[in-house]
């Protein structure tokens, strides 16, 4: 789907891509193979991904931009991010509005939203439509304005094959468990990213009065911390359950 909104022979200078992360790198990957950058061993290749971008990260991007290119040809600067700290935002805008021959910026978020407009307007803006299934999305909200003790206990019936695992197919279920939990982490990260939205736009949910900085606070916090999840769930020996609950203990309660 990203090829469809991309020009191989005229590039924009920077992209804004919205949507599920895990979805769409692979497709970048592919794109820019298909394009002739190769994505490893490439020192004009930078691929960056953050919880939260901070200033500093904003001055090594700036950095890099200037950098000379090794090969004389493209220069990609791939980024995903769940958000962007404001002091940050105000040194992209400098970044994307002097654009340099041959680097070209490819952001991805999960809301276009947390971007100031003045920053947003500096992009291509791509929009891909998840492909993350309703039911999916639907039992993360669900699962987000849950007292604790059903979260845990939705967690326990989410991967049940954890605990139903023969010798001979463990490896399988196991494996089918973590797939599992990271399309959850993915419905949960993308219903939790439209109530931070909310939150930052001052409006408020459906019959429940938004305590402004408290329940930004606590969402930054979660973002990380399934920012942590997501990273260690395929690491070999962890346990998923307790990854997942340690997720339920961290949103907060709406």
């Amino acid at each position: 789907m990203i090829s469809q909104h991309l020009d191989k022979n005229n590039l924009h200078h920077a992209y804004l891509i919205e949507g599920v992360r895990d979805e769409i790198i692979p497709e970048i990957f592919k794109f820019l193979e298909d394009l002739g950058v190769k994505t490893a061993n490439n020192p004009d290749f930078y691929y960056m991904s953050f919880d939260s971008f901070k200033i500093d990260d904003a001055h090594n991007l700036k950095s890099i931009q200037y950098e000379k290119s090794f090969s004389l040809g493209k220069k990609i600067i791939l980024i995903s991010a769940n958000n962007f700290l404001l002091e940050a935002q105000n040194t992209l805008l400098k970044i994307f509005e002097e654009p340099i021959e041959n680097t070209h910026f490819f952001l991805i978020v999960p809301n276009k939203n947390i971007l100031l407009k003045t920053l947003l307007s500096r992009f291509y803006l791509i929009q891909i439509k998840s492909n993350l299934l309703v039911e999916e999305l639907k039992y993360a909200e669900k699962f987000i304005l849950m007292p604790l003790k059903n979260r845990l206990d939705f967690i326990k019936e989410l991967l049940v094959e954890e605990e139903n695992e023969d010798e001979e197919d463990s490896s399988i279920q196991i494996q089918s468990t973590r797939a599992k939990a990271l399309r959850f982490l993915n419905a949960l990260e993308f219903s939790l990213q439209n109530k931070i939205v909310i939150n930052f736009s001052g409006l408020t949910l459906p019959g429940i009065p938004v305590r402004t900085h408290t329940v930004q606070n606590s969402l930054q916090l979660c973002f990380a911390h399934i920012f942590k999840i997501r990273e260690f769930i395929n690491q070999p020996g962890s346990s998923v359950k307790n990854l997942m609950e340690s997720i339920a203990l961290k949103i907060p309660n709406f």
